[in-house]
């Protein structure tokens, strides 16, 4: 089984990510989202809402599951079996911190990452802008899935 990961904090889940997603999920048999869990880090969203956008969003369809994870990434890749980190791209320096990480979890282990180019439509979206959209209360409707709403 082709099986990859996903891992972000996804906070929240942007139409980049869910771009990714679609696309990536053609390539394997089965994606993991996994989202990580650093507990120095302030979320705009808890837990439970992220891990409730990303099953709502992808809800038909069967070959994504979502869960989420403490720790480094290869280990948890280990733990449930996965050869392949699956990382998209939005610009060269996602590229450059992405190909570091990549080396890294290459060096310590097996799993190999796949990166795919965000839509050009897409690529201007990040996390960190859609909060700060959503902290002064514009409309972040139309950066985010449907399923992503602020209470």
């Amino acid at each position: 089984m082709r099986r990859a990961l996903f891992p972000g904090s996804f906070d929240p889940l942007t139409l980049g990510h869910y771009d990714i997603i679609k696309r990536g999920v053609t390539l394997f048999d089965e994606l993991v989202i996994a989202i990580g869990i650093n507990a120095d880090k302030k979320y705009m969203f808890s837990l439970e809402e992220r891990v409730k956008f990303i099953e709502e969003a992808f809800k038909d369809e069967p070959k994504i599951k979502v869960t989420t994870y403490k720790g480094m990434t290869v280990d948890f890749c280990k733990k449930i079996d996965a050869n392949f980190i699956l990382r998209g791209l939005r610009n060269p320096a996602d590229f450059e911190f992405e190909k570091a990480i990549a080396h890294t979890n290459r060096k310590l282990s097996e799993i190999e990452t796949v990166f795919l180019l965000t839509s050009s439509g897409k690529s201007y979206i990040s996390s960190s802008i859609v909060r700060d959209v959503i902290r002064n209360g514009g409309d972040y409707t139309g950066l985010v899935p449907d399923t992503v709403f602020v209470k």
